[in-house]
């Protein structure tokens, strides 16, 4: 079912809601008539920060306008005659709006859908069976909401009492006026005759003494409602700061710590509108509670009574521009961060933005944001670091956006022990000033990125990614910038390793936890296979990134970095196949594959390389009759899979039969095995490559396929080997070595010169042999 479908079905505030979201800007009936085509659209594929995306943005805008205008061609009939002319009205007003900035368009329908989409959801949870039970989400919405009715039902008693308040002070002025004017006619009595002033001064020293003690009686009932009014505003004000403290301690902070674990590659930590909708709220509460205190310090300056209400007052206003400021200054927050491992001379790109802006018109005058990179006391510099805050009235999002940015220079701290520079923390801070209410509040605001790597080379992306990983998991709430625990438990790395390794891989199949063994017995150096010896462990950040495993020459995390590169780059598909077992040691591996029929295979990476993987098969002995081994091939790295993928190794590899336990190998791979080449042209032969190994070869070449070269890959039943690669039958090559060995770091030339070599006549190749 359609959200457009589901959204008609809403009702009382959600539906209002929805009904908010469209006006000149995006009228309702666009969104109607042309929903399926709406929703259909890859809205989401436009990058709205990247100035690049405008031209796809302006294709967006002209099909929305050939949708209109396709639909007012159809429009026939008495009946379809207004409907023609108002989509046809709307066509030529969303071009006029939207032609010089299409981006715009794409962010109002962005903010439409996900706005109705979660009206939706929560209209389907809160009316799901179960008795009334929502889930804990929609449970806490719910007491938000419920929060801010009571807030919204004080804030309106207290300005109804406010209003009852000045009238009840305005009629008192006009009595104590009239007291005025007896006691003048009183003095004038004495100008009088005195049988004039026997008549007349009885009854007005009776009125005078009425109007005395009515004054009187009425300054005590006004000093009540006065003490009234500012109890009930003391009460209100608490619940505002409990209601703020929930939303901006609880909510935003949960919010960014999503946003922190996101950099891990967690779930994204969603949207900014429900939390932005929350805070106006706040702001206009807030705002309105002001101003009545306000109005009650002005009553009470143009009629002083003697009392408490002065000092209440006083207090109440501290309290309410303490409450205002904390707001302003906590939704100053960072949407998109800078990358958190930064190369200098680099562009990067960041968006600051103000929850509260437009609820409060900062964009009336607006503010810049300046954005400068810092350590302890030392300051960078960055280039194009300022930006001026932007409105956007489709969204009501006031956001500053920073495009262009790139770091020329750093200073660094100095560092203590064993500490590396990709282990030196930056943050970016961004900062701003504006005012609210014509100057009257003037608020300095910051907020600092999460901690950022500076490198000035590729090499130290490694480890400053380790430093990156570490702070996001394990960062704790309120810290000082950026201490973080030196030791964490082995189960927290693991669902930090876990969710980093899932991210990159892009796969729901995550570690299982046979895979989170095998790192920690790699990690401990533990024999053991047991789950439970590992949960009360923990493990140092010197043993993540700063030790080497024993006997390597590098740490675990790097261990396990260059496998999640080679994995993302080349073999992802394979391992969401369930292709790969990958964490498994090579007894591990004997110990499975010698139960297995000869042929059968897996693939582990490998103990001894960073980013290698290794195929480990079953077969026969061949120094020892009737006995069987199982057979380890030297690594693969990221440079061979650049030169043969991994399926096309397997193929090339006909003494490997079945993927372990028991699928046979072509079902497993053929789909990425690259297709035959067609016949030749022109007289010429494409060339091809191919794996073999020597012990295992078999004549077997496709003789549709020309004339294939050889590639072989040394097979070992022991680990420690060197790469030897070779062409087959061996030629006098400059490109290789003594022992046969591809110059790795010049693979392409080598299979240029490969290519180049089989482009000559085949009798020509191998005359020297034969002699």
């Amino acid at each position: 079912m359609s959200v457009w479908i589901q959204a008609q079905q809403l009702q009382g505030e959600a539906l209002h809601q929805m009904q908010s979201l469209y006006g000149q800007h995006f009228p309702i009936e666009v969104r109607h008539y042309l929903s399926q085509w709406i929703e259909a659209q890859l809205w989401d594929s436009v990058d709205l920060e990247n100035p690049q995306e405008e031209f796809k943005a302006k294709r967006m805008l002209d099909s929305l306008i050939q949708e209109l205008q396709k639909k007012v061609e159809h429009q026939v009939g008495e009946d379809g005659f207004l409907l023609k002319i108002k989509l046809g009205h709307y066509a030529t007003q969303l071009k006029n709006t939207y032609d010089r900035c299409p981006l715009e368009l794409v962010r109002c329908i962005k903010h439409i859908l996900y706005t109705e989409q979660r009206l939706v959801r929560e209209a389907t949870n809160a009316s799901s069976p179960g008795g009334g039970m929502l889930d804990s989400m929609s449970q806490k919405y719910q007491q938000l909401n419920q929060a801010f009715e009571e807030l919204r039902l004080l804030t309106q008693d207290t300005d109804n009492d406010l209003r009852k308040l000045q009238h009840s002070q305005e009629y008192f002025i006009i009595q104590y006026q009239e007291s005025l004017h007896i006691q003048a006619q009183l003095g004038n009595l004495s100008a009088l005759p005195p049988s004039d002033r026997v008549l007349r001064e009885p009854a007005l020293l009776s009125k005078r003494a009425t109007m005395e003690a009515w004054l009187t009686r009425e300054a005590n009932t006004l000093q009540k409602y006065r003490l009234d009014l500012a109890e009930k505003h003391q009460k209100t004000l608490q619940l505002l700061r409990k209601q703020q403290t929930t939303i901006l301690d609880d909510e935003l902070i949960q919010w960014k710590r999503r946003q922190q674990l996101a950099g891990n590659g967690g779930p994204p930590e969603g949207a900014l509108d429900v939390l932005q909708s929350w805070c106006e709220k706040l702001a206009e509460l807030i705002c309105q509670n002001r101003q009545q205190i306000r109005r009650a310090e002005h009553l009470r300056q143009q009629l002083p009574i003697p009392g408490p209400v002065e000092e209440l007052l006083t207090e109440l206003n501290n309290t309410i521009t303490d409450i205002i400021s904390a707001l302003v200054t906590s939704t100053f927050i960072i949407e998109k961060h800078p990358p958190q491992v930064l190369k200098t001379q680099t562009k990067f790109a960041a968006t600051v933005r103000l929850l509260v802006g437009g609820k409060l018109n900062v964009h009336m005058n607006p503010p810049q944001v300046k954005a400068t990179i810092i350590i302890s006391d030392l300051f960078g510099e960055i280039l194009n670091n300022s930006s001026v805050m932007e409105y956007h009235q489709t969204t009501g999002t006031l956001s500053a956006h920073f495009r262009n940015m790139s770091l020329k220079r750093i200073k660094r701290s100095d560092r203590r022990g064993a500490e590396s520079v990709t282990e030196e923390k930056f943050t970016v801070l961004f900062e701003s000033q504006f005012s609210v209410g014509g100057n009257e509040l003037v608020f300095q605001v910051k907020t600092l990125s999460l901690p950022v790597v500076v490198i000035v080379h590729g090499s130290q992306d490694n480890n400053a990614t380790a430093t990156v990983l570490w702070d996001n998991a394990f960062a704790e709430p309120g810290r000082v910038p950026f201490a973080i625990p030196d030791k964490v438990m082995w189960p927290q790395l693991c669902d930090a390793l876990n969710m980093k390794y899932k991210a990159e891989v892009q796969s729901n199949r995550g570690l299982s936890e046979e895979n989170l063994v095998f790192l920690a017995q790699k990690a401990f150096s533990s024999a053991s296979t047991s789950p439970e010896d590992y949960r009360s462990m923990t493990m140092s950040w010197s043993q993540f990134n700063r030790e080497s495993l024993p006997g390597r020459n590098f740490t675990f995390w790097q261990w396990f970095d260059g496998v999640i590169e080679l994995m993302k780059k080349h073999l992802k598909l394979h391992w969401n196949d369930g292709a790969i077992l990958g964490f498994v040691n090579k007894q591990q591996a004997q110990d499975m594959l010698m139960s297995k029929p000869n042929g059968t295979f897996l693939l582990r990476f490998s103990d001894s390389e960073i980013g290698g993987i290794t195929i480990a098969w079953v077969a026969e002995n061949p120094n020892k009759a009737g006995e069987r081994m199982v057979w380890n091939l030297m690594p693969y790295t990221t440079k061979d899979f650049s030169i043969r993928s991994l399926a096309d190794r397997i193929s090339d590899l006909n003494h490997l039969l079945f993927l372990y336990p028991d699928r046979p190998k072509d079902e497993v791979f053929s789909k990425y095995y690259t297709p035959p080449h067609s016949k030749a042209v022109d007289g010429y032969v494409k060339p091809q490559i191919r794996q073999v190994v020597p012990e295992f070869a078999t004549a077997n070449p496709d003789p549709s396929s020309g004339n294939p070269t050889y590639m072989d890959h040394a097979a070992s039943p022991s680990v420690s080997h060197p790469h030897i690669y070779g062409i087959y039958p061996p030629i006098n090559d400059s490109m290789l070595d003594g022992d046969g060995e591809f110059d790795l770091e010049d693979t392409m030339d080598v299979a240029r010169h490969v290519e180049e070599l089989l482009r000559r006549p085949i009798e020509n190749q191998w005359s020297g042999q034969q002699s």
